[in-house]
């Protein structure tokens, strides 16, 4: 037997899933009830994207209720294809009951189900299997499970201390001392700090024993440092941090703020003696002032650690009304400057610190001037650097005049590219240490730009960070202000370029996709079937899946490994990449563009109904990360990230709510779904649900609401978009509910379809009885909302003025783009209509006079919107535009190389790009509307 199914193995592994099908096939005919082949065959089918034939395998299996561990494996791996986990948790149940001395079987079930966070029967599971088998990490994870059942948003309120007293007293009487194991004792310190049971982790903490593992242990020093401050002993843990920073010369920052926030400690604002805590305070920070002296001293230039808490003391006692010396806060940030002005990380260092006002600020500001563009190595070059970006962050708004600002922009580039010369002998990959002068000087024209409107900025900021990119390769910085400069620009060719040269990767998915793909569906071309950034949302979604499928492995090894302060980080990390925004808004791009392209059918409307109703259940997480992209504007502006926003505004949960709310309406009245329909042909579980007080209210009122909040996210067109869609679904709704077969026609069909597709009809459908016809009169069909008509016209008007004015091409996608997006929801939601045999069956021919009327006003609209958008791409792809944009360029055309042939190489890339978008766009504007004429 194993010579017959050592084949069907090694075609899984090499991906032949064809193959491992046919060596299948092989062996059933002789042995039709081989439970092992059989999930082996599923699996194949699984991988091959045959899932009907595989549910048919997979209940055949399950019914037998296997027990041998090969078979359990292979249907692991078919489960978990088909996201059924609770079969999964199921199958090992069972498979446990009938043998329950095999204690291999226990721990995968009790894995099983800490792999779906179902707590409570794990618990159970891993205290059966103490008493069994006597052996100790089982009574920890009986232990965590317990933690982590109470921790669950589920669990009610009064269960969790009963949960925690019963961790509490099985940790306690375990036969091993929990010191023996860090992780063991971080467990049972943290059950205590939920019970509030600070006393008791106090002593265990302090105990020798407790020391040597805090001393060892980063994950248990820290739960140390969380113990001490809510016991309230903040001053004494500073005398500890004072003597480590001294003894045992730790340069922990942690410890220099231990040391601060205990010279502070007993300061209340509204106690009763308030002068004399005071002068008590004041005692102290004379003492720490000394201390942080002498250590100052004592590093001299080897560390920061000193100085920096000798700024931190100066401002806190500033902000307390207790500093004695009005001159020391200059003193301290002129030393710092002076020690560690050569060192890259001076500005972000001082940046907390500096912001001055009056005598202060015209010292500060005179110690910086002095620095000057003559610099012979690298630490000179980022003194100055320092100091343009210091004297820059304290630049009031009235000195940020377009002019005073060309001339800094110019100031930065020519230091610049003096700064390249110290920087000629490193290999490709390196940075040049000049490049934040580069930076400095294209965020100088963003600024311009802002106050101006005027594109030409932009083009000089494009060029400047296209000259230093081709000297720094690696500088993600200058590809990240590349994107939001060419997305501003129309040119998201060319920020899509960037984000892929930047090397994405994991996470970062999640983190900087905001970047490419917010609001995305602006630049898509799907329309013309050109699916980069379709792919580009798949591909970036691909980290949400490997979440799924690996962090639940990587509980469960921490489980095996006994590594428990691990667990909950990675429940944290699992529920983050699930239910994170960035996710869903990526998604909800993706639905945007797929509209565009596919064929509106049952299929890609019942899908995504599912889908989007999915997500409106969840609870988001906002992993975005914005503070990556440096800020070298004055404080009296808004930041770089503000500024150059694409459309001014980022899409949030409110977006992202009011776009659920539109999408899920029109799909579910071009749906024949509903709740009992859609249980059936659900093929996985449901996702773990989220508890919020918005996902309690019934979906139909959720869908109706409308708050300002949400409203305050969308541009102005968004916002025109929403009142249409609003109106539209509400004129349509009373046809749709009268048309729509009843449920179980619905799953007759569905069942029908199953059938006829692989010979069986699957399990749980049954085909019901025809439905009775209706025998109400079918509803008055009532003129259209003017609104509709009106939206329109409205963007027309939006169009023409942005054509005529200065708008920018994104704007004037922005506005295509919302307009076909309205054309394509019409579409979407009158596609049941468009039959005329059911519009003659229900006596709705005058609602299809109104349809075709909308239609063709939408159609028109499109056209004349796609004759402007190919006029303006010709215009772009000329000689005489290309030339516009060097002479814009002429402030920065420089003798080092940036010169007139390089920037018109940049002004090519730049027109080309936007003749490619704009044309695209034009050309898909026609297939759509004849697709869905």
């Amino acid at each position: 037997m194993d010579r017959q199914i050592r084949p069907i193995y090694e075609a899984l592994d090499t991906g032949s899933n064809k193959s491992a099908i046919l060596a299948c096939n092989k062996v059933l005919k002789k042995q039709p009830n081989h439970l092992l082949v059989k999930a082996l065959k599923a699996l194949a089918l699984v991988r091959s994207q045959k899932v009907e034939d595989a549910l048919l395998l997979c209940d055949e299996v399950l019914a037998s209720k296997p027990v041998d561990d090969a078979t359990l494996a292979a249907m692991m791996h078919v489960l978990r294809g088909l996201g059924r986990h609770m079969d999964m948790v199921t199958m090992y149940e069972d498979a446990y009951k009938q043998q329950p001395g095999n204690e291999e079987l226990g721990t995968q079930t009790f894995f099983a189900n800490a792999r779906i966070g179902n707590w409570k029967v794990a618990q159970q599971i891993a205290t059966k299997m103490h008493k069994q088998f006597q052996e100790d990490h089982y009574l920890y994870w009986s232990v965590m499970s317990a933690l982590l059942q109470a921790r669950d948003p589920s669990t009610p309120e009064a269960l969790r201390t009963v949960l925690l007293k019963l961790a509490h007293r099985l940790i306690s009487s375990s036969a091993t001392p929990s010191f023996y194991n860090a992780d063991r004792f971080h467990l049972h310190i943290t059950i205590l700090r939920e019970l509030n049971l600070l006393d008791e982790a106090y002593e265990m903490l302090e105990s020798e024993t407790g020391k040597i593992v805090c001393s060892s242990n980063l994950a248990c020093e820290e739960l140390r440092r969380e113990i001490w401050k809510l016991k309230g002993l903040t001053k004494e843990a500073g005398e500890r941090a004072e003597k480590r920073i001294l003894e045992a010369k730790d340069r922990n920052w942690l410890e220099f703020l231990s040391v601060l926030d205990g010279t502070f400690a007993g300061l209340t604002p509204e106690g009763s003696d308030v002068d004399a805590e005071k002068a008590v305070v004041s005692e102290r920070i004379a003492k720490t002032r000394e201390f942080l002296g002498k250590i100052t001293e004592e590093d001299g230039v080897k560390d920061r650690s000193g100085p920096l808490a000798l700024l931190e003391l100066e401002k806190r006692a500033r902000q307390h009304g207790l500093a004695t010396d009005s001159g020391a806060l200059h003193s301290l940030l002129e030393s710092y400057f002076q020690s560690f002005g050569g060192k890259s990380c001076c500005f972000e260092d001082l940046k907390p610190y500096v912001d001055l006002e009056g005598e202060d600020l015209t010292r500060w500001t005179a110690v910086l001037e002095k620095q000057t563009a003559a610099f012979t190595t690298v630490p000179d070059l980022w003194r100055y650097i320092n100091a343009q970006k210091l004297l820059r962050y304290n630049l009031s708004a009235s000195v940020l005049t377009p002019e005073a600002e060309s001339q800094r922009a110019v100031q930065y580039l020519d230091a610049y590219v003096e700064g390249l010369k110290l920087g000629k002998s490193l290999p490709s990959y390196d940075l040049q240490p000049a490049d934040d002068l580069a930076i400095l000087s294209a965020q100088a024209f963003v600024n311009i730009w802002k106050q101006t409107e005027d594109e030409s900025s932009l083009y000089n900021a494009a060029a400047l960070l296209e000259y230093g990119l081709a000297r720094s390769k690696k500088s993600y910085q200058m590809r990240l202000h590349l994107i939001r400069i060419y997305r501003l620009l129309g040119a998201p060719s060319l920020a899509l370029e960037h984000y892929r040269a930047i090397g994405v990767k994991q996470v970062q998915n999640d983190t900087l996709s905001h970047f490419i793909l917010s609001r995305a569906s602006t630049f898509s071309l799907s329309s013309t079937g050109d699916l980069t950034y379709t792919t580009e949302c798949l591909e970036s979604s691909r980290i949400y899946l490997s979440n799924s499928e690996e962090t639940a492995e990587f509980i469960v090894r921490a489980f095996g490994g006994e590594k428990y302060s691990q667990i909950p980080d990675f429940i944290v990390f699992e529920d983050r990449l699930d239910n994170s925004l960035q996710r869903d808004l990526t998604k909800m791009e993706h639905v945007r563009m797929r509209v565009a392209h596919e064929p509106i059918n049952s299929e890609l409307v019942d899908m995504e109904l599912i889908e989007l109703k999915f997500i409106f259940d969840r609870v988001h997480h906002d992993n975005r990360d914005f503070d990556i992209l440096a800020n070298y504007q004055p404080r009296s502006v808004a930041t770089f990230d503000q500024q150059s926003q694409f459309l001014g505004k980022t899409p949030g949960l409110g977006w992202l709510w009011v776009f659920l709310k539109v999408y899920i309406k029109a799909l579910q009245l071009a749906s024949d779904l509903d709740d009992t329909v859609e249980d059936k042909l659900l093929i996985g579980d449901r996702p773990k649900p989220t508890y919020g007080p918005e996902t309690k209210l019934p979906l139909a009122e959720r869908l109706t609401s409308r708050k300002q909040e949400e409203v305050d996210e969308l541009t102005p067109d968004e916002t025109l978009f929403y009142d249409y869609a609003t109106a539209l679904s509400g004129w349509l709704t009373p046809y749709h509910d009268y048309t729509r077969p009843p449920p179980a026609v619905v799953l007759a069909e569905a069942a029908k379809m199953a059938e006829q597709k692989i010979g069986h009809t699957l399990k749980g459908f049954d085909v019901p009885a025809d439905a009775v016809k209706k025998d109400e009169e079918p509803p008055v069909v009532v003129d259209p909302p003017a609104l509709l008509s009106q939206f329109f016209d409205d963007m027309s008007e939006r169009f023409k003025g942005l054509s005529e004015g200065k708008g920018l091409p994104h704007e004037l996608l922005h506005v295509v783009a919302i307009t076909q997006e309205a054309f394509l929801l019409f579409v979407i939601e009158t596609t049941r209509f468009k039959a005329p045999s059911v519009v003659k069956q229900n006596k709705l021919g005058a609602l299809s006079h109104h349809i075709k009327e909308i239609r063709a006003k939408a159609t028109t609209t499109l056209a004349d919107f796609s004759a402007s958008l190919l006029s303006y791409a010709e215009r772009e792809a000329t000689a005489e535009r290309r030339k516009e944009v060097v002479e814009a360029c002429r402030p920065i055309i420089h003798a080092s190389g940036l010169d007139h042939d390089y920037v018109l190489n940049v002004a090519k890339k730049i027109t080309d790009a936007r003749k490619q978008i704009v044309d695209g766009v034009g050309k898909g504007l026609v297939r759509v509307t004849k697709t869905h004429a």
